[in-house]
């Protein structure tokens, strides 16, 4: 349930922060190998490409961060037991 949690934060800053600077990788580079044509096209109020290219950054670092946040927890479990 935390590493949920973790995820979502994670999520959330990395979709802002990637509304706010556009460039930020690997969001736009795998929009870019979709092969799909960037757009202007406003979706509340934001253009498609860059909100494609915030959620796709938002997902890829909230996993990262889920799997150390996991690895983190389950290491220290283990070394409290021995």
């Amino acid at each position: 349930m935390r590493g949920a949690i973790v995820f979502l934060i994670v999520f959330i800053v990395f979709l802002l922060a990637t509304l706010v600077y556009v460039y930020l990788p690997p969001g736009i580079q795998l929009y870019s190998l979709l092969g799909v044509p960037g757009t202007e096209y406003l979706v509340l109020g934001v253009p498609a490409t860059t909100l494609v290219s915030a959620v796709f950054n938002g997902v890829i670092y909230g996993v990262i961060a889920w799997l150390i946040f996991t690895f983190m927890e389950k290491a220290r479990k283990t070394k409290k037991t021995s």
